[in-house]
């Protein structure tokens, strides 16, 4: 059983195809086929099963890919702390982000830990989701990930930065405008854009309407990311419950009202990361940076 027989057979059940595999790795399916038959053979039992389109893991495949990636990605980050005491120089903060999350969260903190340290590099990777942030992190060796707060992850750490309170976004042309905040109840009658289907913070404002008897919002539009339901807003097109982000209040959006749902629970925003005690000191640094930078953010959350 080689490294490399373990990083087939993970990036296989990940994929689902053989063929797959082999041509992000530049090989032939049978070669492929290969490791993860040798791996058997060393187990005693199969680990994959063949179907109509492609393979899934079987029971005892699922255990050995649970333990082979928490180990891969343990060991690739290692590798990378050796390869900077090599060399010597400042290393890498690599983090994953949502699409508006260094505009909102991290812009001045970027700034101080470039003025602090210039040696460091930082990597920005852009995912579309929480749930992406956090496939990211386990497999591709990033050190830090940005994320909306939700259930625990397995193999995963969570730390909450800030609770961000939900306000209702609304034309300053609305009849609505002129009010101090909304009570939930009222919601029901609006047309709201709808957050992104599946995120974390749709499924969060989803629960709170359970918890208080207010029937689905209609609407006929959705979005991506909040930034975009605050443009349609802005636009008149429609009302948008969102997250009270940093600067949102503001010169920057001079046409809209951002009315307070104070019977709304915060929605927990943070850090994920494999373990804590693993992270390299300059992403230990980058990550209390932003959670100083964000302590206006809502109520800061105990880490």
């Amino acid at each position: 059983m080689t490294l490399d027989d373990l990083r087939v057979f993970v990036a296989v059940c990940r994929a689902g195809s053989l063929s797959a595999v082999a041509r992000e790795l530049g090989c032939t399916q049978s070669a492929v086929s290969q490791h993860v038959r040798r791996l058997e053979r060393e187990v005693g039992i199969g680990l994959v099963e063949r179907q109509a389109r492609g393979v899934v893991p079987t029971r005892a495949g699922r255990v050995l890919e649970r333990a082979a990636a928490d180990g891969i990605a343990g060991l690739d980050l290692a590798l990378r702390r050796l390869d900077e005491l090599v060399r010597g120089d400042g290393g890498t903060v690599r983090i994953a982000t949502g699409g508006t999350t260094v505009r909102h969260f991290m812009a001045e903190a970027v700034v101080e830990f470039r003025g602090r340290y210039p040696k460091v590099n930082l990597e920005f990777q852009t995912e579309n989701s929480s749930r992406s942030c956090f496939e990211a992190l386990a497999d591709h060796g990033l050190d830090l990930a940005w994320v909306t707060l939700g259930l625990p992850v397995r193999g995963i750490e969570q730390r909450a930065v800030a609770e961000l309170p939900w306000v209702l976004a609304v034309h300053a042309d609305d009849e609505l405008a002129g009010r101090e905040r909304i009570e939930a109840r009222e919601l029901a009658g609006l047309r709201i854009v709808g957050l992104p289907e599946h995120s974390t913070s749709r499924a969060h404002l989803d629960s709170a309407y359970r918890e208080l008897g207010i029937p689905a919002s209609a609407s006929d539009t959705s979005v991506a990311d909040w930034d975009t339901a605050i443009l349609l807003a802005e636009l008149g097109l429609g009302h948008a419950v969102v997250p009270a982000l940093p600067g949102l209040p503001g010169p920057g959006h001079p046409g809209l009202r951002f009315l307070p749902v104070p019977a709304l629970p915060p929605l927990a925003v943070g850090w994920a990361v494999r373990r804590w005690d693993a992270l390299s000191p300059a992403a230990h640094a980058f990550a209390d940076t932003v959670a100083r930078h964000c302590s206006g953010a809502g109520t800061v959350a105990e880490g």
